[in-house]
């Protein structure tokens, strides 16, 4: 088996029978392999040329520092320039362009404006520069690729203006949309506020002196009015009493002047008598307060009284008889004259006076507590719903607050978008600038003639070794012993040498020459190629 490898391994690596072959084939390896150089040489001559115009445009910064102007346009750069060549590379702006500068008019074909647009979107071609992290965009490139290096530099300064104009244009626009956004917010932020605080303002106007602001001042009002109203108070007692002491001198006084009780126990004076009506009265003024007019103590009460009225007024009429005829009486009696009651005395009259005036500070004074005890009770009302309201309030200031919060913030960032919106209209703000003017291009871009060169030399070589292989493929000549010992069955003896002729000797190394000097020129050939189209692009 070792043997069986060996000779299997000689004979993959048989050096000689390469060299036999190349001796044999290099004509037919060399023609191929020039021929086809020739042909992608060749092509890369009659393709048309196209010529790529090219430009540099800087994306530079905001001139303003961005803690002084907040720009209101997106900082995606990528997004934005993706819009932007979307825009512009629309049927609408590249037809503008074609029809300006007559691209793509072929007096042969005719092409529709849809297919012009085709071909023009794939002669463009835009380049992003990132910075060395590659996270920011420094910069891009735009490409465009004609058949007449003028007309590439047009298109490219073209779409070089479009770029520049439509990024202006674009951060204006939307700096301007931000703006008007802002400004419909803030509108409607101004219009719930406005809201809020009339609701605000209807609430404390429907319970003034009831707010928790008011509190303090409430507090201050209802001590003062207990302090009042007790002074009213003590006053009343007072007065209570001194209504007590008079009414006990105008009893003292009149019972000076009361007589003997008849026999049927009635009081026989006028003093008596006026004082068991006011008695009677009393006591009837209580029970008609508890029982109707038909109860029979009430009616017992009202023929007392009648009887009583009926007579006073009979001694008062013989009273005035007697003081008529000049009789002597006591003091009371003596008092009365001209038709007068002999209890209008002076002494009695003046303590009456003073009663009344007592009873009418007493209503008075009534009155006054009953005054100062409603609006005791008012304000402490007010202290008490105070907690009901302050919590209706608070549900009410919150609402307001955070519109006035939402107002203020939209307020500021009106004022801020609108200080970034006059920033891009002065371009003071993210801009791009031509770097380097569109190139006009000296060489085509394609075909790439020295590149064609190389590619020639690959299918020259392929073609070369595929002939090379099917010539060998094909030929059944023997030309070594160990291709006749592979044919054989039975084991080689001995071999006859090959018998060469002076003719055979020097057609052989003609053949020779004529490989050398055919290799020479192909290779010669090559490298002058090579070296037009490095020349010439």
């Amino acid at each position: 088996m070792e043997a069986t490898y060996e000779e299997q391994s000689s004979e993959g690596l048989d050096i000689r029978h390469y060299f036999g072959v190349i001796r044999r084939r290099h004509l037919h390896f060399l023609i191929p392999l020039f021929l086809g150089w020739l042909v992608v040489w060749g092509a890369s001559w009659i393709l048309p040329a196209r010529y790529k115009s090219s430009t540099l445009i800087l994306v530079e910064q905001p001139t303003m520092p961005k803690n002084y102007v907040e720009p209101n346009v997106t900082d995606d750069l990528q997004n934005r320039l993706q819009s932007i060549t979307q825009q512009i590379l629309s049927r609408t702006r590249l037809l503008l362009i074609i029809d300006k500068l007559h691209l793509y008019d072929d007096g042969h074909h005719q092409i529709t404006p849809d297919e012009k647009v085709e071909l023009m979107r794939k002669d463009t071609d835009i380049e992003l520069v990132r910075d060395s992290h590659g996270d920011q965009i420094t910069a891009f490139k735009i490409y465009y690729s004609a058949h007449d290096p003028h007309v590439a530099q047009q298109v490219t300064s073209e779409l070089t203006d479009l770029f520049i104009n439509e990024n202006l244009k674009v951060r204006q626009q939307q700096s301007e949309d931000t703006t008007k956004f802002i400004g419909s917010q803030l509108e409607n932020a101004r219009a719930s506020l406005a809201e809020q605080e009339a609701r605000v303002r209807e609430f404390k106007g429907e319970h003034v002196g009831e707010l928790p602001s008011q509190e303090a001042s409430n507090l201050q009002i209802l001590s003062g009015l207990q302090a009042q109203l007790q002074n009213e108070q003590d006053t009343l007692s007072t007065a209570k009493q001194q209504r007590v002491y008079l009414q006990a001198l105008v009893d003292q006084y009149r019972a000076l002047h009361s007589a003997l009780r008849s026999s049927d126990g009635t009081p026989t004076g006028l003093a008596g008598i006026d004082q068991e009506l006011d008695r009677l009265k009393s006591k009837l003024a209580d029970l008609s307060s508890r029982y109707t007019d038909r109860y029979p103590e009430v009616d017992d009460l009202k023929d007392k009284i009648a009887k009583l009225e009926k007579k006073r007024s009979v001694l008062v009429v013989e009273l005035k008889t007697k003081a008529n005829a000049g009789s002597q009486v006591d003091d009371a009696t003596a008092a009365v004259h001209d038709g007068t009651d002999p209890l209008q005395s002076a002494p009695l009259l003046q303590l009456h006076g003073q009663l009344q005036a007592n009873q009418g500070e007493i209503a008075n004074r009534e009155q006054a507590i009953a005054t100062l005890k409603a609006r005791v009770n008012g304000y402490q009302d007010r202290l008490n719903s105070a907690p009901a309201r302050e919590q209706q309030l608070t549900d009410l200031t919150r609402g307001y607050d955070q519109t006035k919060a939402n107002y203020d913030e939209l307020l500021k960032k009106q004022n801020d978008s609108a200080m970034a919106t006059s920033m891009e209209h002065m371009q003071q703000g993210e801009r791009f600038s031509m770097i380097d003017p569109p190139s006009l291009p000296v060489k085509p871009d394609f075909p790439n003639r020295l590149k064609f060169c190389g590619i020639g030399i690959g299918v020259g070589l392929a073609f070369g070794l595929a002939v090379v292989a099917g010539l060998e493929f094909m030929d059944d000549r023997l030309h070594s012993e160990k291709e006749l010992k592979v044919l054989l069955p039975i084991p080689i003896l001995s071999e006859i040498p090959e018998i060469v002729c002076p003719s055979d000797e020097s057609t052989r190394r003609k053949r020779m020459i004529l490989g050398w000097a055919v290799a020479a020129l192909i290779v010669t050939t090559i490298l002058a190629g090579s070296a037009l189209s490095y020349v010439h692009g």
